[in-house]
């Protein structure tokens, strides 16, 4: 899939979860959608993105991914150390 419509989809779903919570709890929400209606892949290309550079990102998604990242296997070892925060 494009990298750019992931990046839509998914500030699209960043714009949904923000005005109910703040921005950790949405992140957190947005990285639970992904868990279970994206396929694999596509979670795994995002987190790609995320680590080069997260171009388009809103922070909520960056931290979506970071989160995606960091409980998906093998994942957080690709990201940059910088990334993983």
């Amino acid at each position: 899939m494009d990298v750019e419509h992931l990046v839509q989809m998914s500030n699209d779903i960043a714009n949904f979860f923000r005005p109910a919570s703040g921005q950790e709890q949405a992140a957190a929400e947005i990285a639970t959608h992904m868990r279970r209606f994206w396929d694999p892949r596509m979670r795994a290309q995002l987190i790609e993105h995320y680590a080069a550079g997260a171009a388009g990102m809103l922070p909520e998604v960056r931290h979506a991914a970071a989160l995606l990242a960091a409980t998906s296997p093998g994942a957080a070892a690709a990201l940059p150390t910088a990334a993983q925060g």
